[in-house]
Formats: structure tokens, C-alpha cells, sequence
């Protein structure tokens, strides 16, 4: 399982590259547990929103992928997205 965890973690990361001014402050930590490996994703301050989205539809779009992949890998992932701020994370949708 962890290496899908790894494929996982790498495409949090790329997604989240994709969408920032300052690339190279993405960080990922990923936290696994049993059934479920979580995504803790820390971006550049200036950055935040646009992982976030408009009405948080970005980040909604991204654990839509994690929810999928869920499915397809039978283990749970989960993804956070910490504010420089807010040191919890941001509440997901669900």
C-alpha cells in the first residue's frame, strides 16, 4: 500500500505545483494510518486561495481525485489544506 501512497503524495504535489506562483514552497506530509492515509498540504501564504478556489471549489476538485483513486485503491485519502495562520486545517465539504 505504501506504494500507492507514494503515487498518491506525487500527485497532490504535481496538482498542487500546477496551480501556485511559488512552486517550491509546496510541501506535502502524509500521515497514514491503517485505513486511511491523510494529506497535509502547506503552500505559500500568497498561494493559499488558489488551492483553495473560489467557494472552495479547487480544493473540492482535488479530494474529488483522492476520493476516486479511494475507490479504485480501497484505502481512504484524505487531503488538508494548512494555513500559515490557521495552523488546523481547512474544513473539508463533506
Amino acid at each position: 500500500m505504501a506504494e500507492k501512497s507514494d503515487e498518491m503524495h506525487s500527485l497532490v504535489i504535481q496538482i498542487a505545483r500546477a496551480l501556485v506562483d511559488d512552486p517550491e514552497a509546496v510541501e506535502v506530509e502524509a500521515e497514514e494510518k491503517a485505513d486511511a492515509t491523510a494529506f497535509r498540504l502547506r503552500v505559500a501564504p500568497a498561494d493559499v486561495g488558489k488551492v483553495i478556489g473560489k467557494q472552495g471549489r479547487t480544493a473540492r476538485s482535488i479530494r474529488t481525485i483522492l476520493s476516486a483513486a479511494s475507490m479504485k485503491h480501497r484505502h481512504r485519502y484524505t487531503l488538508d489544506i494548512l494555513d500559515e495562520n490557521n495552523p488546523l486545517p481547512a474544513p473539508s465539504p463533506d
